[in-house]
């Protein structure tokens, strides 16, 4: 049942699945709950459901392993280990279900999701936290319904799309009108937000355009990852980023390149390439992109993934250090004991990156023009509800390198995340990828302009609706713990409309 749930999510999206998974695998738990009490048996239930899911949607992991010789061996772990992990909280779900369960159907309906919710949000958050594939992600194809997260968040969202899923076992569950109430009312959920995302679309369309004087120009990008692990010329490297954004001489343009695009030259040496530009670029444009910087602090040299901002000259700007690393890609935990036996980190070939120290803004002030970014290096696109503080940007920007996952589905998984982004801040998402998807996404997830998936081309963003800050943005993930608090006061008051019945027929007999 786990591994059919997996076809719910990007790119198949059929989330209609869902009901009957998610409404078998509840009704399978009570009616086991009620013949046998074996915790351990409860847990490898939750368990297998959640290895089956996670097997057949994360398989693209191991291809990131497939480009070193080195780490070809780790390949079976990563197949079965990574999914073995993230399990153990669907797990752990099924455990606490059996020892919660009050055995009335509505609070068992409730406590199931209150759980499954919950762990959900933890695994965003432990070690490192990786909140990929929740089950709302099934969604990301019904705009009007997403639109709700600019206010409750995803996680917020996530929780409901469990009870709603999980309404049809509570249905086939029901043991009077009560349950059948319940059942009626998530179901409606859904067409309750439709109206609400009507009404923010039309509200969005009506706000007033703000046109740029320099477009930021995304690039999207198809040059192979063998770069890494050949002797690729960068100049040759270069020169096609130079041909694939064309630059015009007269037109004022900020050039968006993709994450870590140049291997082999640090933040310091691009300045060393300037010949290459010569007559392509002038005073009218600066250039963003991904490239490793270091840094001495104690003697010690550090390096950093970050998003560097040039001007023509190449002086720098601004910079910014990826702070959300992602675990034996960018840094090899417990890195003194691992290297030992000759692993490493898989994206570059001396030491571990570091992370940044905080998620700063990068401004760009230039004559009448005056740009607000707030960048979000690759994998950080994944995190909700806390990629900042400061609301005072214009726009966030998403560079990644995708080529790490071949032609799976990682990718097209990876670039939804940016739609629940662009909903949830409220803010426009401009994306720049290598062998991925370059893109626009306006604040109601809407994909205004992209470059599609293996192929290379550019975007251009000239002009954005003037938008308010999300409910969300002010209050985060404040709001999922109220939806807690909410499911948390129903459990209880329909255990007291159910005790009070029960003591009612024992006076009567």
């Amino acid at each position: 049942m786990g591994m059919t749930t997996s076809l719910s999510l990007p790119p198949f999206n059929f989330f209609l699945i869902n009901f009957l998974t998610f409404g078998y695998l509840f009704i399978f738990l009570v009616k086991k709950s009620q013949s046998q009490f074996n915790k351990l048996l409860y847990f490898l239930y939750g368990w297998f459901f959640g290895f089956g899911f996670f097997v057949t949607n994360l398989y693209w992991i191991s291809i990131s392993l497939t480009f070193d010789e080195s780490f070809k061996f780790l390949i079976p772990l990563s197949l079965i280990f990574l999914p073995a992990f993230l399990a153990i909280f669907y797990g752990i779900t099924t455990y606490l279900f059996l020892i919660l369960n009050t055995k009335k159907i509505i609070s068992s309906f409730l406590i199931f999701s209150i759980i499954f919710g919950i762990l959900e949000f933890v695994r965003g958050f432990v070690l490192t936290g990786f909140p990929w594939n929740l089950i709302v992600f099934s969604l990301s194809n019904n705009l009007e319904i997403l639109s709700i997260i600019s206010v409750i968040g995803t996680y917020a969202l996530n929780l409901l799309c469990i009870s709603i899923f999980t309404s049809g076992g509570l249905f086939l569950l029901r043991k009077s009108k009560k349950e059948i109430i319940v059942s009626i009312f998530f179901i409606l959920i859904p067409f309750f937000f439709y109206n609400y995302g009507l009404i923010y679309k039309n509200k969005f369309f009506n706000a007033k355009s703000i046109f740029y004087d320099y477009k930021i120009r995304s690039i999207g990008s198809n040059i192979s990852l063998n770069r890494f692990y050949e002797n690729i010329d960068i100049v040759s490297v270069i020169e096609d980023l130079i041909t694939i954004s064309d630059p015009q001489i007269n037109e004022k343009t900020i050039f968006l390149w993709p994450e870590g695009i140049l291997p082999g030259i640090s933040q310091e040496q691009l300045v060393d390439y300037k010949g290459l530009f010569k007559n392509k670029l002038s005073k009218n444009h600066f250039l963003g992109l991904g490239i490793n910087s270091q840094q001495n602090e104690n003697e010690t040299q550090k390096f950093y993934n970050s998003f560097s901002l040039y001007d023509n000259e190449f002086n720098l700007l601004d910079s910014y250090s990826k702070i959300n690393l992602v675990p034996f890609g960018e840094f090899l935990p417990f890195e003194n004991i691992l290297k030992k036996i000759g692993l490493k980190s898989i994206t570059n070939n001396y030491q571990s990156y570091s992370a940044g120290n905080k998620r700063n803004i990068i401004s760009l002030v230039k004559e009448n023009f005056s740009l607000k970014i707030l960048p979000l290096i690759c994998y950080e696109i994944i995190y909700s509800g806390r990629l900042y503080k400061n609301q005072n940007f214009d726009v966030l920007v998403n560079i990644s390198e995708d080529g790490w996952f071949g032609k799976s589905i990682g990718p097209k998984q990876h670039f939804v995340h940016s739609i629940f982004r662009a909903i949830e801040s409220g803010k426009y998402v401009i994306r720049s990828s290598n062998n991925g998807s370059a893109a626009i996404i306006n604040p109601l997830g809407i994909v205004e302009k992209k470059v599609d998936f293996g192929k290379s081309g550019y975007v251009d963003f000239e002009e954005r609706r003037d938008t308010q800050p999300t409910i969300f943005s002010n209050y985060g993930n404040k709001i999922f713990a109220i939806i807690i608090l909410l499911y948390i006061f129903f459990i209880f008051l329909f255990n007291k409309i159910e005790d009070d019945k029960l003591k009612k027929l024992s006076i009567y007999k």
